[in-house]
């Protein structure tokens, strides 16, 4: 599998975005992260809308992240 890339988090924030690149690009961030967690924040019974946060480290790299 491909390693997740810093490029790739704006792609995942692109919207909208496609819930198959989103499972796409998601996964191959948990698979390349040494630890993570998740929690619900926010869940509404009458619009289905909810908000989930996602939170956990990625392997080291041999170079630096470049949020530029």
């Amino acid at each position: 599998m491909p390693r997740f890339q810093m490029h790739d988090f704006r792609t995942m924030e692109k919207s909208p975005t496609s819930p198959k690149t989103l499972t796409h690009k998601v996964g191959q961030m948990i698979d390349c992260s040494t630890d993570v967690k998740c929690w619900a924040d926010s869940y509404n019974k009458e619009t289905g809308e909810y908000r989930i946060v996602l939170q956990g480290t990625l392997e080291a790299e041999d170079t630096k992240w470049d949020w530029g």
